[in-house]
């Protein structure tokens, strides 16, 4: 008997969205990979700035192939009174509305999620932003790096002389992430209330959220942990080791039954399990540099997979060092069959599918990257527009 596979959750849900860069693109980007159907209103003069950023995926920009995949692309002068009313067309059909354009101008074109949420009594509306709505930072200009940076994530990330950002976008991915889970907790809200409503998400609460544990540190006992480069602030032996090959190999002790284990089978120094200097994990951490110096001696004796053979075999949390390139052949992600391959104006893209697995309800939608403006005609029409009317506002530059 075939099993029947259940739609994706969100098949019957339309979005629009205005959005741009990393954090919103990102949020729906999720909700079009679980089934929605993902209306991109972008500039005409470009579109998303995103689109530029570099060529690096076959001529594309690697943000816009990583973010907006199985949308569609509406390239539309929304400062124009006749772009403007398209948009208001689609968000009065539509279920969620995203943006996170500067601060105050969805507002100016009456698109901020009070005014359309008054109007659309079901339609989810989701602001995004840097710092809020409110406070003195609400008009600053919010960029990933900047908002790492105010929400203190630089100032623990990187060496003890050295503070470094986060190598990927960490302030844009939380907001689109909490962008996302709180646009499936309005749906759940509207299914109970029959009301949509307000959503909203700033990058520095998010990231500020994800401080948890240098946060409640320093808040709490009074001074921050320390940056410790790969090595733990507060856990010992915690960190990266060379390997006799030019490798790099990590491991994690997390209590002192696990200290004895790595003394004994891995480092072949089975009495320091119970030496006072190291049988705790405090002492450990006080006697960091010579704990430090003894796994080091013993790892780097090995090749790396020889090493991560011993580390397992007596139990001990391991992992490789890789580069990117190293992970775009991850032999888990292989065994797992996580890639696929996704159109675009370039031709086919590999892309990972999204960590959420619906085990029976199908797998996740990765459509195409969409061209500047591919589906604008489409759209227009959806909305009832003529030829003639299309051609009009071709002609005056109000579409692309």
């Amino acid at each position: 008997m075939i099993a029947r596979m259940e739609p994706l959750p969100l098949t019957s849900l339309t979005v629009v969205t205005l959005e741009q860069a990393v954090a919103a693109p990102f949020a729906t980007r999720q909700l079009a990979d679980l089934g929605a159907r993902v209306i991109k209103v972008e500039r005409v003069d470009g579109g998303d700035f995103a689109r530029a950023y570099d060529t690096a995926a076959h001529g594309l920009a690697s943000h816009f192939v990583w973010c907006n995949r199985g949308k569609e692309s509406l390239a539309l002068d929304v400062k124009d009174p006749r772009g403007l009313a398209v948009v208001q067309r689609l968000i009065a059909d539509a279920d969620v509305f995203v943006q996170n354009l500067a601060q105050g101008a969805a507002a100016r074109l009456g698109l901020d999620a009070a005014t359309l949420c008054a109007a659309h009594p079901r339609l989810i509306a989701v602001d995004i932003s840097g710092y809020g709505p409110s406070g003195p930072y609400a008009g600053k200009r919010a960029y990933d790096m900047l908002v790492q940076c105010e929400a203190g994530l630089v100032s623990v990330t990187g060496t003890p002389e050295q503070p470094v950002k986060a190598g990927i976008p960490a302030a844009d991915i939380a907001a689109g992430m909490y962008a996302f889970s709180g646009v499936l907790a309005a749906l759940v809200r509207r299914g109970v209330t029959g009301r949509g409503g307000p959503v909203e998400v700033s990058m520095l609460d998010a990231l500020a959220e994800w401080m948890g544990h240098p946060l409640h540190h320093a808040m709490h006992d009074g001074t921050p942990p320390a940056r410790t480069g790969l090595a733990h602030a507060v856990i010992a032996p915690y960190d990266a080791y060379a390997t006799a090959d030019g490798g790099r190999v990590l491991l994690s002790v997390q209590n002192d039954r696990e200290w004895q284990r790595l003394a004994e089978q891995v480092l072949g120094r089975p009495e320091l399990g119970s030496d006072p200097g190291y049988a705790t994990n405090a002492a450990r951490v006080g006697n960091r540099e010579r704990t430090d110096a003894h796994v080091a001696a013993a790892l780097g004796a090995l090749e790396a997979d020889e090493a991560l053979a011993r580390l397992e075999g007596a139990g001990i949390a391991c992992a490789r060092l890789r580069d990117v390139q190293e992970v775009a052949e991850h032999p888990q992600l292989a065994a797992r069959d996580r890639w696929r391959e996704v159109g675009s104006p370039v031709g086919p893209l590999r892309a990972l599918l999204p960590p959420i697995t619906l085990p029976g309800g199908g797998e996740a939608r990765m459509g195409d990257v969409p061209a500047l403006g591919e589906h604008t005609e489409a759209l227009l029409r959806a909305v009832g527009m003529t030829g003639e009317e299309i051609a009009a506002l071709r002609r005056d530059g109000v579409v692309a």
